[in-house]
Parts: C-alpha cells; sequence; structure tokens
C-alpha cells in the first residue's frame, strides 16, 4: 500500500495545501482512508507525517477541510511555527498522526479526567530517519504520554519506524530509556514548555508525567479507533469535522465523496507555486528556568 502527496499553493504560505494519493492515483483523505494498520496481526500502525524533525512550521492534517490535506495552522491571521525553547530547536522527532483514529471531546478519559481534543491521536516517531511532510511510514508504538493540554487530553504516542536500524532492538519504552538515554525526559520537556514562548502556562501531564508502556499505548490506539469508527458511521455528531472519504464511506452515505467531488476540490485551489521566505525570528531562541 503507497501514498503519494500533491502540492498545491505557495509553501511558507496560507494557501499552502498537501493532498493525499493512493496507489491509484486517486485522491484521499489521510484522516479517513489510509488504514490505520499496516499490519494488524503484528500491530503495526501507519503514520502520517505532519512535521519533520528539526523544522518548526505547525503542520496539521486539516481536519475541518474536504479531502483534510496537510496545512499550515494559523493563529491571529499568521503561519503559527513552534518556538524553540532552549536547547530544543524544532520538533525532536518525527512528528504526525496516527489515520482512522478521532480523540472524542465529549468523551471524558477515566486516567487523565480530560475530554478527547477533536483531532487524529498524535505520534512522535524517534528514528534516525529525518522523514518528509506528507510521507506515510510504518510505526510500532513503543509507549504513550499522556498530555493535558489546556484542560484537553492530547495522548502522545512514542513510536518508531520498523525500517529503521534500531527498530528490531526498540520494542518498549523501556528499550527507548536504555538505548536512548534523555530522549524522554527531553519529550517531557519539549511538551511541557513549547507553549511558553506564546504566553500560555506549561503543559500537565498525568501519570506523574511518567510514560505508559506498549501495551496500554496499544489499548489508547485502540480505543481512539473506536471513537473515529462511530465518528465516521455518523454514531458520533461530527461537529464542525469533514468526514468526506473517497474509499471508506458507501456511496449512499452523507461522507462519500465521489472522485470528481475531490478532483474538483483540489482543482479550487492554487497551483504549486513559488516558495515563500521564512521568517528570521523563528530560529530565536528562548530562555526558561525549569520549575
Amino acid at each position: 500500500m503507497s501514498f503519494t502527496v500533491e502540492e498545491r499553493g505557495n509553501p511558507n504560505s496560507l494557501n499552502y495545501r498537501l493532498f493525499f494519493k493512493n496507489a491509484d492515483g486517486k485522491y484521499i483523505s489521510p484522516f479517513h482512508d489510509i488504514p490505520m494498520y499496516a499490519d494488524e496481526s503484528q500491530n503495526i500502525f501507519h503514520m502520517v507525517v505532519e512535521v519533520p524533525r528539526w523544522t518548526n512550521a505547525k503542520m496539521e492534517i486539516a481536519t475541518k477541510d474536504l479531502l483534510n490535506p496537510i496545512k499550515q495552522d494559523v493563529k491571529k491571521g499568521k503561519l503559527r511555527y513552534v518556538a524553540n525553547v532552549f536547547p530544543h530547536k524544532g520538533y525532536i522527532w518525527n512528528y504526525g498522526a496516527i489515520p482512522q483514529t478521532w480523540e472524542d471531546p465529549a468523551h471524558k478519559d477515566g486516567d487523565t479526567g480530560c475530554c478527547g481534543d477533536n483531532d487524529p491521536i498524535d505520534v512522535c516517531e524517534i528514528g534516525s530517519k529525518v522523514c518528509s511532510r506528507g510521507e506515510v511510514i510504518k510505526v510500532k508504538a513503543l509507549g504513550v504520554l499522556a498530555m493535558i493540554d489546556e484542560g484537553e487530553t492530547d495522548w502522545k504516542v512514542i513510536a518508531i519506524n520498523v525500517e529503521d536500524p534500531e527498530a528490531n532492538s526498540l520494542n518498549n519504552i523501556s528499550d527507548v530509556q536504555r538505548l536512548k538515554p534523555g530522549y524522554l525526559e527531553a519529550t517531557v520537556d519539549w511538551f511541557r514548555r513549547y507553549k511558553v514562548p506564546d504566553g500560555k502556562p506549561e503543559n500537565r501531564f498525568a501519570f506523574n508525567d511518567e510514560f505508559k508502556d506498549k501495551d496500554f499505548a496499544i489499548e489508547v490506539i485502540k480505543s481512539t479507533h473506536n471513537f473515529w469508527k462511530d465518528l465516521i458511521s455518523q454514531q458520533t455528531n461530527a461537529g464542525e469535522l469533514n468526514c468526506k472519504n473517497t474509499c471508506v464511506s458507501a456511496c449512499d452515505s452523507l461522507f462519500c465523496c465521489s472522485a470528481n467531488e475531490a478532483k474538483a476540490a483540489v482543482g479550487e485551489t492554487s497551483p504549486c507555486g513559488k516558495e515563500e521566505p521564512i521568517p528570521s525570528s523563528v530560529d530565536q531562541w528562548f530562555y526558561y528556568e525549569k520549575k
């Protein structure tokens, strides 16, 4: 199963979009049409890479747009870039999401006491390769961090690309602690403080800031997949989410998007153009004492 991407608009601009196609060249939704599992028997998941490691642009699957292309988050009319809180530079892993998952904002999690953040579940891929934006890779879950972001549950799955040279040695969160000392502590520090330069408070975590293991992570992923199934079968109110898809829903479903409708939606966006410069302020470092 292979996927490709098509750029539209100008990179580093408000009109930039990254649309997805399957092996047949058919436009698809990375939220709904890419299967969650790459290999269910081995608990291998697909991951859609939104943000390559070391970069700052906060790219994300546009859950409210038709076909859910990747686009850059916008705040107060400006493109959003994640600040560099010393000693970190950009994202310190390949960051993305597992398709066909959804953190239900109407469900209060029993462990965190907070409702879901209305997005697919997030993944931090800790392999050696810097992935490309829009790349769809196969990962195995190693553990999970329960972040509480402005009162919402926001799970962060720690995973490794199955093609990574160290993949065979990394099978649980304890292996990450042993083979990549400091990485998990840096991950908590990154998520705790990354919004502080924007005037936000530090984020909090359930379980005393500790990572849960592989089995726990897989159960969390499965539960978000069940929430997504309720969403796509119209058992749950979608709200502002765009659930149209080209491969999952039956032809008579409200969520069925025809090939012509998908092609027209992409055609309404601007052709891929010249890349805009990234503001120099994005490279600024911020210093804070750790509390």
